[in-house]
């Protein structure tokens, strides 16, 4: 404790009063980047050890921002850290209420057993593995633009697992199938992944720009699959013949979930204003649909039961029940917290090293001193290693002056990149759990190449087809 506290604060650091004091060379930096790494490599360990990735982010979010507030206040401008770390919290708080508003939307989605249904109908359609195998696949690079990638990989890993059975070698590969999938699908919307929300609402991209990363998208998950479907055997998958019914409301609540994306890009494009405006609206509308449900169950139940003749029908509304109230604050708690938490400790840690100095040797060295175009890559391959989130917002604090084809770049390569292994992405983590034992860090590393191959593909697609977005 004692050389903590002479490396901390030893070092003299000259600074004007109202300017940002350069502690890259001070022990205060040196100690950040220490704390900082020392919580991520928690994080990268949380399946071993089993400690929720967000405990230490938040707790060096607060050492790092501790040791900047004590060493400011002591120069006499603690104004200047308190405004600093409220500029961070204010970013983080606007995708924070933006990504509960769509978490919430998912959950009411799966409380009504829309994803159950979905797979379930799968399951009983008698298709072989090798369809099972693209159907799962194209249907997370086309959902997770809409949802997220997260919920869409566990939902095509549920099915994948319920028709393959002892089958480990197809569940391996249809799981870094959706991964890959869930990745690049979520690479070409806002709203598919977290680090493309952070561009959209920074305004590097506009919303409609996005979409022009389709194609890139589409090449990076198309290149492996190929591959890999070679490898999938064309046996006709069995169901085991459950049959799920959609709870009432579920295809309006899917209808509520667009048009609070609508608003959101609307209240973006023609007013100005924060998409969390318009996610916040739909949220209150989500309630309002919530009530109207929970007013009505009982008696919708009823009014069912008695006019209903056919027997297979009746049965499954009784299946159904009128069960308890649709209750939206339900769905609010069953949100992914620790993500959530995770991501304020994450833009906080990251806005801290910036605020130090970091962040801006960084965009010297790569933005200033690199191509840009090599820079973009590099963050995707970095993202394979280390979350992009983290990554992302550290290009994104750097603000280097790119065009817009260099931002659709990087927006790219951190989305795609953690394909490339299994710990590079949300997704890929949640499968490692799901399909414990089957879909392992090893069985994915042996696809690395071939996913590579496909990262490669969709960077020089990109760099071909949206040509036109390069200055």
């Amino acid at each position: 404790m004692l050389t903590l506290f002479t490396l901390l604060f030893s070092t003299s650091v000259l600074a004007s009063s109202g300017e940002t004091i350069d502690l890259t060379s001070h022990g205060i930096g040196y100690a950040a980047i220490l704390f900082f790494a020392f919580a991520y490599c928690l994080v990268m360990l949380e399946d071993v050890i089993h400690l929720r990735k967000s405990k230490p982010v938040l707790v060096a979010a607060g050492i790092i921002w501790g040791m900047i507030g004590y060493y400011y206040s002591q120069h006499g401008m603690s104004h200047d850290a308190e405004a600093a770390f409220r500029h961070n919290l204010l970013e983080y708080a606007e995708l924070f209420f933006f990504l509960l508003v769509a978490m919430t939307y998912i959950n009411a989605m799966e409380e009504r057993q829309l994803f159950d249904a979905l797979r379930a109908w799968m399951v009983n359609k008698g298709f072989s593995l090798r369809l099972i195998f693209w159907l799962t696949g194209i249907l997370a690079f086309f959902i997770s633009p809409i949802a997220d990638n997260l919920t869409t990989a566990l939902l095509m890993c549920a099915i994948v697992m319920k028709v393959g059975g002892e089958n480990k070698k197809f569940i391996a590969l249809a799981c870094i199938n959706i991964v890959v999938a869930a990745n690049a699908g979520g690479a070409f919307s806002p709203f598919g992944d977290i680090t493309t929300l952070m561009v959209w609402q920074k305004g590097m991209v506009e919303f409609t720009t996005f979409f022009a990363l389709l194609v890139p998208s589409a090449v990076n998950y198309l290149v492996p699959a190929i591959i890999m479907s070679f490898f999938i055997s064309k046996e006709v998958a069995k169901g085991d013949g459950e049959v799920v019914a959609m709870r009432r409301g579920a295809k309006r609540i899917v209808i509520l979930f667009l048009i609070t994306i609508f608003f959101a890009v609307a209240g973006h494009s023609f007013l100005g204003m924060p998409p969390v405006l318009g996610m916040m609206t739909g949220l209150g509308i989500l309630q309002f649909f919530a009530f109207f449900l929970r007013k009505t169950q009982k008696n919708h139940y009823q009014f069912a039961m008695a006019h209903t003749v056919d027997k297979k029908e009746h049965e499954r509304l009784r299946g159904l029940g009128d069960g308890a109230p649709f209750d939206i604050f339900n769905k609010v708690a069953k949100a992914e917290w620790d993500t959530l938490l995770f991501f304020y400790g994450v833009v906080l840690c990251v806005g801290g090293l910036g605020f130090i100095g970091y962040l801006g040797m960084i965009s010297e060295a790569m933005y200033s001193n690199w191509d840009a175009t090599y820079a973009n890559i590099t963050v995707g391959v970095l993202s394979a290693i280390v979350d992009n989130i983290p990554v992302m917002f550290a290009v994104l604090s750097m603000e280097p002056d790119m065009d817009t084809g260099q931002w659709l770049l990087v927006t790219l390569t951190a989305g795609v990149g953690g394909s490339m292994l299994s710990i590079g992405s949300a997704a890929g983590v949640a499968l490692m759990g799901q399909a414990r034992g089957i879909y392992t860090f090893g069985a994915h590393l042996k696809w690395t190449p071939v996913i590579t191959l496909g990262y490669i593909a969709s960077i020089y697609t990109h760099l071909w087809f949206n040509a036109a977005y390069f200055s």
